[in-house]
């Protein structure tokens, strides 16, 4: 070592610290991978994740590899430190020893210790993941050493009855994973924690905790008039009400109001005609309470199937069939209500032909290209707004 210059050492001792770094952040990373992510990922197909979990699968030997590789580097660079330090002050060994043993202890703590073990913490995926890459070969080309170690460490905790084999299963308790769904964040949307929670808070409850209780139930009394029972059956908020007979011990049945609809007069629903007398739709009240408070959120069809899909480059698609009130009401529109009711029927009138193939046209300040032609109709349409013509409007 004497005719090898000082900065080839120091370019080595360099290399076995940064070594040194790759083995405490690999270890760390590995073991503060989050197990349910990691399995998710893994059957994801994802690379990485596979690659870790299958590391993960025999944590001894991961552990005793990357501490075999670890101890390794660590020991060739305290010997080379000590080399470097008698170097630079061979005439004061004491000294040599005092400043390597402070600095070494200083630089392998920060650089190869405490810097990569806390990174690592903070993003075990994108520590761990690459680092099993080299890991799998090392522990492949170790094996045979971490084997004998790893005998060696097992028997002594089989000494004092801790079976390696028998690891603690990856199982969440209840409260665990109603901890898990309550800090999660923004991860799930507040409604669906709240949804979740609810799920199992069942376990917990009874059915007098979620029954209507006794005096607040709404029913049909056979005993009553036959004007009361319509008229309790024309303003009821319920769907289903129980049948009985002077007392709500006595239940006959259960009604669903809807089998009997159609004989109460005042119905909630009415057929529209033109002046031939010919079926042009439906109206229903809550037709017209929508049209006065908006969209009904309770509407399921509305909500699991909408009329507009939002684009990423901020375009809608829009169903040929929607109605353009409900478009516009949507979206904040103003396209033409006047005419045609449907999206579809507006661009015809425009076009003033049914289209063979998609086009495109302008309303306005409204771009329309159409997608999809089916039937004689159009099925789907494109619409951009020309912010050009949108600030002429504002």
């Amino acid at each position: 070592m004497n005719d090898v210059p000082l900065s080839v050492l120091f370019g080595i001792l360099t290399l076995l610290i940064v070594m040194s770094g790759f083995f405490s952040s690999s270890e760390t990373g590995m073991m503060s991978l989050n197990r349910y992510r990691l399995r998710h990922l893994a059957k994801s197909k994802h690379k990485g994740a596979m690659r870790a979990s299958k590391l993960l699968q025999k944590p001894d030997r991961l552990i005793g590899t990357i501490l075999t590789g670890n101890n390794l580097v660590n020991f060739a660079a305290a010997a080379l430190a000590t080399i470097i330090s008698q170097r630079l002050w061979p005439d004061n060994p004491d000294l040599a020893v005092f400043v390597n043993t402070i600095l070494f202890t200083l630089v392998v703590l920060i650089f190869a210790e405490l810097t990569p073990k806390t990174l690592a913490a903070i993003m075990p995926e994108r520590i761990a993941f690459p680092a099993s890459r080299l890991l799998i070969p090392l522990q492949w080309a170790l094996h045979p050493f971490v084997w004998f170690v790893n005998t060696i460490a097992n028997a002594l905790l089989k000494i004092i009855r801790i079976d390696v084999n028998n690891t603690t299963p990856d199982n969440l308790s209840t409260e665990e994973l109603r901890t898990i769904v309550r800090e999660a964040g923004t991860m799930i949307p507040k409604r669906h924690q709240h949804m979740l929670i609810s799920i199992l808070d069942l376990e917990k409850m009874t059915v007098n905790d979620i029954m209507v209780p006794r005096n607040e139930v709404v029913g049909i009394d056979l005993d009553d008039s036959l004007s009361e029972v319509i008229e309790q059956l024309r303003t009821t908020q319920h769907t289903r009400l129980p049948v009985y007979r002077g007392d709500i011990n006595n239940v006959i049945g259960i009604l669903h109001t809807r089998n009997i609809s159609r004989f109460l007069y005042q119905r909630r629903i009415a057929l529209v005609v033109d002046e031939y007398g010919d079926v042009q739709g439906v109206c229903t009240l809550e037709d017209i309470l929508e049209e006065i408070v908006g969209e009904f959120t309770t509407d399921v069809a509305s909500t699991s199937s909408p009329d507009v899909h939002p684009q990423e480059d901020g375009s809608f698609i829009v169903d040929g069939t929607a109605y353009v009130r409900d478009v516009n009401r949507a979206l904040k529109w103003d396209l033409p209500t006047d005419g045609p009711k449907s999206i579809s029927g507006l661009i015809v009138e425009v076009l003033e032909h049914i289209p063979e193939t998609p086009v495109c046209l302008r309303i306005g300040r409204y771009r329309i290209e159409i997608m999809q032609i089916k039937d004689n109709t159009i099925r789907t349409a494109k619409v951009t707004l020309d912010p050009r013509v949108l600030d002429h409007h504002e």
